[in-house]
């Protein structure tokens, strides 16, 4: 394969509209992810925590083993656990995540809804509207002849 042919074919395969709209997708995604993040951890669980009697969800576990400590006070032995805590709250930034973009989606389809029957109403007026009889035709033919003769 020719060097030419293969930066031609990744220039046709960048520019392709379906492409750019993809990776426009994934970073106003990447963003969006950050502000649903923002809301969950900085508005949302701060009061659920207060319900609950100041409880982080990140430090929720269920200990299997205890750490173990040496002599000198150290640990040996790391703790294992499950970390539930973390779980919820990533299906609570899913969740929250998954709510915001229905709303977006909700919002685009009712607008489109709405242009595409203002759209259909309008060309149903157009069709509505009596088409010139030929009559009318000869009457404004008529007029613009003799508008033209009083000028000259």
């Amino acid at each position: 394969m020719a060097k030419g042919t293969f930066f031609k074919d990744f220039k046709d395969f960048i520019s392709k509209g379906n492409i750019v709209d993809m990776a426009t997708g994934v970073i106003i995604g990447g963003a969006f992810s950050k502000i649903v993040s923002s809301l969950v951890n900085d508005v949302i669980m701060p009061p659920i925590s207060v319900l609950l009697g100041n409880v982080n969800f990140a430090d929720l576990k269920y200990v299997l083993k205890e750490e173990v400590l040496n002599e000198a006070g150290e640990v040996a032995q790391a703790a294992i656990s499950i970390n539930y805590g973390n779980f919820i709250q990533l299906v609570i930034d899913f969740l929250l995540m998954a709510f915001c973009v229905f709303l977006v989606l909700r919002v685009i389809v009712k607008s489109r809804a709405r242009l595409e029957a203002k759209k259909k109403q309008e060309e149903a007026a157009a069709e509505a509207a009596p088409a010139p009889t030929p009559e009318d035709i000869l009457l404004l033919r008529e007029i613009r002849d003799a508008l033209k003769n009083n000028k000259e």
